[in-house]
């Protein structure tokens, strides 16, 4: 995939990137350019998560592929 550098240097991230990073408008992305010259695009997208989006998540089979383990008394 490929972008063009506008006059004011920017360029559109493709769809399937912004897909697959699930950019959202608004979210900031970082770059690192590494010693052999390529460049790493990073989401910095934090979003803030709800208790009930916590909760739900802890809830779903297989969520930490961990078997709770049973407690003794």
């Amino acid at each position: 995939m490929e972008s063009a550098i506008t006059v004011k240097g920017q360029a559109t991230i493709p769809k399937a990137i912004r897909e697959h990073l699930r950019l959202k408008p608004g979210d900031r992305v970082k770059f690192f350019v590494h010693p052999d010259g390529t460049v790493v695009l990073k989401s910095r997208n934090r979003r803030p998560v709800t208790v009930a989006e916590m909760a739900t998540a802890i809830a779903a089979e297989g969520a930490t592929g961990v078997t709770p383990r049973k407690r003794h008394r």
